[in-house]
């Protein structure tokens, strides 16, 4: 009876390794995807059917997700209004961001790339956090380039990304107009974004850029050879460019070079959403004529006659030379001859009391899309932010796409069309006085 039942037993087991029996089979990965986020100012209200989600839910969609790491690379910090002595009541989502990433930092690996804070910014929410057990270091850019850390970006368990223009500021989710992207289920270009926050890690602890950098923070993808992989079911080219120059170990794009790129590119427009737009050094001494991109915006609308659309940020903080640079840039209109570069200014209204923020109520978009390429940055564009401040951006092509799915590109472009067209937008003239607008 021992035998027989043995060999019972046997022969049930191998039944179940027989190819005619059902085998269990490991599930798909789940599918990369790619969501435009944004920030819309309380009180700016479109009448438009574009919209997104907020970076506020997407911020605490990516912590939802968090299982073992969340890094941020960051400017500085800001997410309860305490430095502003406002009292205002919608810095409650920046509060619940900062509470909900302590909690986190009790529980898994929470790192912090910061600027080193200047004279009197705020430092509450990075003492928190690196008492709650993050691991916190600070870039002393000055010494390094002379710059600034300006980069805004999340890895999230080295497979989801956020990269926009949002600061980990209370005032970005609420009383600034932001727009960022992020991307889920994807560790090839998590892990290349890694590279660029370990490089900002390294020099946390470091009084020297590497030069060249160790191997490990070397790319394989560039604006030659881009990541090829499907965004929401669509065929897509993708990279990550990062400034300045110096910092970009082998293989990376700079920034400057994959905007160029971008713009040499296009075929038909060229539409470009920033915070400030300036051919100079901005912050230099002695001052400082910078005319890369400027030349090369007047270039394609000549040569190739390129359609091109600057939005422009007005807002008391706006450097009045600014104006006439862009009275200078929109004066490259003639119809007759094919020329057609325009400019606008964009100005998020405020009631007295939102007045009383400091550094609120602007469009501190920086992004640009094409008839080929979205390209999502976080610098503004003068020349110091890419040759000396740190900013990074994300450049995604999808003209191949044959999906029904809209692609990037056509819902950034739809962005841009929204906020032109808006009653917040004013073409920019000769006999412009921005000082009744701004």
């Amino acid at each position: 009876l021992i035998v027989f039942m043995y060999f019972s037993d046997e022969y049930k087991y191998s039944k179940s390794l027989s190819p005619s029996r059902p085998v269990l089979s490991v599930p798909p990965p789940p599918p990369v995807r790619i969501v435009l986020v944004e920030s819309i100012p309380e009180g700016l209200e479109f009448n438009s059917s574009t919209t997104h989600p907020t970076i506020f839910k997407a911020w605490l969609n990516l912590m939802g997700e968090a299982r073992s790491s969340i890094d941020i690379a960051s400017f500085y910090w800001s997410l309860t209004n305490k430095d502003t002595g406002t009292h205002e009541p919608t810095a409650n989502q920046g509060e619940t961001i900062l509470n909900t990433l302590a909690d986190l930092s009790g529980k898994l690996s929470v790192r912090i790339a910061v600027n080193t804070p200047q004279g009197s910014q705020p430092q509450g929410d990075l003492r928190l956090l690196n008492n709650s057990g993050a691991d916190i270091r600070t870039v002393n850019m000055k010494e390094l380039t002379s710059g600034v850390l300006h980069t805004k970006f999340w890895v999230v368990d080295k497979k989801h990304i956020y990269i926009g223009s949002a600061n980990m500021d209370w005032r970005s989710l609420t009383q600034v107009k932001e727009l960022g992207a992020v991307v889920y289920n994807c560790s090839c270009l998590a892990a290349d974004l890694g590279k660029i926050f370990e490089a900002y890690w390294l020099l946390g602890d470091s009084e020297s850029i590497p030069s060249p950098w160790p191997s490990s923070f070397a790319t394989l993808y560039n604006k030659d050879t881009p990541l090829q992989l499907p965004l929401n079911s669509t065929p897509s080219s993708v990279y990550l460019s990062s400034s300045p120059p110096s910092f970009c170990a082998a293989g990376r794009t700079p920034d400057l070079q994959s905007i160029l790129s971008v713009m040499e590119d296009a075929e038909s427009f060229i539409y470009i959403a920033v915070m400030n737009y300036l051919p100079t050094m901005e912050f230099s001494h002695p001052k400082r004529y910078w005319a890369d991109i400027d030349t090369q915006l007047r270039r394609v609308g000549y040569e190739k006659r390129v359609k091109v659309r600057l939005l422009i940020s007005c807002w008391a903080s706006t450097k009045p030379v600014m104006f006439s640079f862009l009275k200078s840039l929109a004066s490259v209109y003639d119809p007759k001859s094919g020329l057609d570069i325009q400019v606008r200014l964009f100005v998020v209204p405020a009631s007295p009391k939102q007045k009383e923020i400091p550094f609120a109520r602007v469009n501190h978009n920086k992004y640009m899309v094409t008839d080929k390429i979205a390209y999502i940055g976080t610098s503004n564009w003068s020349g110091d932010y890419f040759v000396s401040t740190a900013g990074s951006a994300l450049v995604v092509n999808q003209t191949a796409s044959v999906s029904p799915e809209p692609t990037v590109q056509s819902q950034l472009r739809a962005v841009f069309e929204r906020d032109w067209d808006s009653n917040y937008s004013t073409p920019v003239a000769q006999h412009f006085n921005h000082k009744h607008l701004c």
